[in-house]
């Protein structure tokens, strides 16, 4: 990344004829190169450093939605072998982006270096009955990466976005309980709780790819000890290993870690670790017996076993 900044520098200085002053320069990268994944840039109005062009994904993080896909992204933006999309680009589970064409998603891709591994981020991919098979059709040797957490908290995070976006736009909210339950049995129809089914969601994408391609991040992990969970994905992808413990340092404030890199520090948005609500303990023991069997599937699949209720 310090390498991208350098020859944009010159760059830009080159095609001004004029020193800029240093603030004016990084006002100015921000704008014209998108190094910085948690600025939401238009990759399109992109100045292209000397030497790169703008590649397909060879990675994708497919979701799930609310289980860390951000601070996935953002942790893995640290590694200079890795440059990543800015926003979510959508293209393998909206049909009106995916008739654009493979062209128009290639366009909406931050530039790389020939070193460098492009990765995108859609967390509704791993839920969409589409995207496995448009994703293999592009390229069927794709690494994939899906981070997860226990299925529980996981529906109540995404209960959680909603009701802040719905007070937010001045809409009426519903409790947690009132919406899971209906008729006094558990709502199973629930999105929230669809989503969560990892086994019914995995078993799709496992007839189009092999189980080695597709690399599980612990959710709960991460938040906790971040390292080891990226090192793991470092590995995956066959990149050196430049995740430090010196990137991340814990905000008391916020509650999780923030990352320290490029000389700055920053952490997620402040919509991300927002606290749930308080949930009848009866409704959770629902949730966690409906959840039991699903997980118990999902593990056989994966081969793995992870620290769910």
């Amino acid at each position: 990344m310090a390498f991208l900044l350098v020859s944009a520098y010159l760059l830009l200085t080159h095609a001004r004829g004029a020193p800029v002053e240093n603030g004016a320069l990084l006002e100015t990268l921000k704008s014209q190169v998108g190094l910085f994944s948690n600025k939401s840039e238009h990759y399109s109005a992109q100045v292209r450093p000397p030497g790169t062009s703008r590649q397909i994904p060879q990675t994708i993080i497919i979701g799930v939605r609310k289980g860390g896909t951000r601070a996935l992204l953002e942790m893995l933006d640290i590694h200079p072998n890795i440059v990543v999309a800015a926003t979510e680009v959508h293209f393998f589970d909206w049909d009106e982006n995916y008739v654009k064409g493979i062209d128009w998603y290639r366009n909406l891709m931050p530039f790389s270096y020939g070193n460098q591994i492009t990765i995108e981020k859609t967390p509704g991919y791993f839920t969409s009955p589409q995207a496995p098979g448009r994703i293999h059709d592009m390229n069927s040797s794709i690494k994939l990466l899906l981070i997860l957490r226990d299925p529980t908290e996981r529906v109540i995070s995404d209960y959680t976005q909603v009701y802040y976006n719905r007070v937010e736009s001045h809409k009426p909210v519903q409790l947690f309980e009132d919406i899971v339950i209906k008729n006094g049995v558990l709502n199973t129809k629930y999105k929230a709780i669809q989503r969560s089914l990892y086994d019914v969601h995995m078993e799709k994408w496992l007839k189009h790819f092999s189980l080695d391609q597709i690399h599980i991040v612990d959710g709960n992990t991460l938040i906790k000890d971040p390292l080891p969970e990226l090192q793991k994905v470092e590995r995956f992808l066959n990149l050196p290993s430049r995740i430090m413990a010196s990137n991340f340092y814990f905000n008391q404030t916020k509650g999780f870690y923030c990352i320290r890199s490029d000389g700055r520090e920053r952490c997620l948005h402040e919509s991300k670790g927002r606290p749930h609500p308080l949930v009848n303990s009866t409704v959770l023991e629902q949730l966690y017996s409906y959840f039991r069997e699903h997980n118990a599937k999902f593990y056989r699949m994966v081969n793995h076993s992870f620290d769910w209720h």
